[in-house]
């Protein structure tokens, strides 16, 4: 019998033809590795963290305060008039903070300021995690230096519950905000929500962290 006439072996079942490379479905991209941890947060876990344990004498690593959120609250006014407003200072607020603003409403309906229920008059963002440290560390490095004619903030904003409160005239103080692109100056309230016990502990804590405190 010729090598033409010979019978080739019969495939085992469930065996499969090798595909040709181009048949091959492709290789799935893998994905990215954690990213870096921000400046601000290493700078609060090598530096800060052993800095208040030997300010405050703590004996547990987990009793030092720590940032939980950072909410920024934008109020709009005006909107009850124009409601377009909304959309603009949420552009801008998604701007300053990388993250997507909800929008606001009313609680109630309060005639002499012609407003009613449910109607949009603010937009607010509330950063935690990586966002957070981010946004602080372009706070205090970045932006609050671009204040005119700053002398530090008040060291009187805490609550008594060891979170701050400041405010902020106007948007053009943040560098992603265009000049050229704003149609009015509005102002907003940064809260920093932490986990200290008192307002020492917080001040503590948030000098510490490079919030440059009036003297």
């Amino acid at each position: 019998m010729s090598k033409k006439e010979e019978k080739k072996p019969k495939k085992a079942k469930g065996a499969q033809e090798a595909l040709p490379e181009e048949a091959a479905p492709k290789a799935k991209k893998q994905k990215a590795g954690p990213s870096e941890p921000s400046r601000m947060k290493v700078h609060y876990s090598k530096d800060v963290v052993p800095a208040l344990m030997k300010h405050f004498n703590y004996t547990n690593v987990m009793a030092v305060p720590k940032l939980e959120k950072i909410v920024i609250n934008m109020g709009l006014g005006e909107a009850v008039a124009n409601a377009k407003i909304i959309d603009v200072a949420a552009d801008e607020l998604g701007k300053i903070s990388g993250q997507r603003p909800i929008v606001t409403r009313a609680k109630k309906s309060i005639a002499n300021f012609k407003l009613r229920q449910n109607l949009p008059i603010g937009a607010a963002v509330t950063l935690r995690g990586e966002k957070m440290f981010e946004f602080l560390d372009r706070l205090v490095s970045v932006v609050l230096p671009r204040v005119r004619d700053f002398r530090g903030v008040s060291m009187k904003s805490f609550d008594g519950r060891g979170n701050y409160t400041m405010g902020l005239r106007d948007q053009l103080i943040f560098p992603e905000i265009p000049y050229e692109k704003v149609d009015k100056i509005r102002g907003m309230n940064v809260t920093i929500v932490t986990t200290a016990r008192t307002d020492d502990e917080a001040r503590e804590l948030l000098k510490q962290m490079g919030m440059p405190f009036r003297q």
